[in-house]
């Protein structure tokens, strides 16, 4: 049986998702050129902090995560962001960290790094698609290209964060428990 994190360890969670959705909610409206913007590098964090969290503590952790640091980004977000980034990032961060926690769940028991890379590059997908269509669709805005942009980066970003994964998770990737 997975232990439940301590409230510290809780807060530090929910308290880095937030950080992590909000400063992409910002950053996403400076593009570097017209293939990507800046919130396509610090985005794929978000789903490194639900799989650390979902490794060590399991789904319904990462999930509690998730849903405060989903309401803390996008309360936040409504006011230093574009309500339409705000609304189109609070529905690709809840679909895609549904999913992600999912599939990571689903393979939590494979080859350690098969979990975090199936579950972040599936996650990444959705959550690009969901998130650029709603807020940018329709606008004269390079979307399309910035979508793609921002596609290739999270895909890439997310091989990159196995490190760090392997790194912070430690010794319980050799025996991740399951919940009853």
């Amino acid at each position: 049986m997975m232990r439940s994190p301590t409230p510290l360890q809780f807060a530090a969670a929910a308290l880095a998702m937030a950080a992590v959705v909000l400063a992409s909610n910002i950053l996403v409206q400076f593009p570097l050129n017209d293939w990507l913007t800046w919130g396509a590098i610090t985005y794929p964090v978000a789903f490194l902090v639900s799989e650390l969290v979902n490794r060590a503590h399991g789904p319904q952790q990462a999930r509690r995560v998730a849903w405060v640091g989903f309401g803390v980004a996008v309360a936040a977000s409504l006011v230093l962001a574009p309500a339409r980034i705000a609304i189109a990032s609070g529905a690709a961060f809840l679909l895609s960290q549904w999913l992600d926690i999912a599939v990571f769940d689903r393979l939590r028991h494979g080859v350690w790094w098969r979990a975090p890379l199936v579950a972040t590059l599936l996650a990444a997908m959705l959550d690009t698609a969901v998130f650029w269509s709603i807020a940018f669709g329709g606008t004269s805005d390079p979307w399309i290209t910035w979508a793609l942009g921002d596609l290739a980066v999270k895909l890439g970003l997310g091989v990159a964060l196995l490190l760090p994964f392997r790194l912070l998770i430690g010794s319980r990737l050799a025996s991740p428990r399951r919940t009853a």
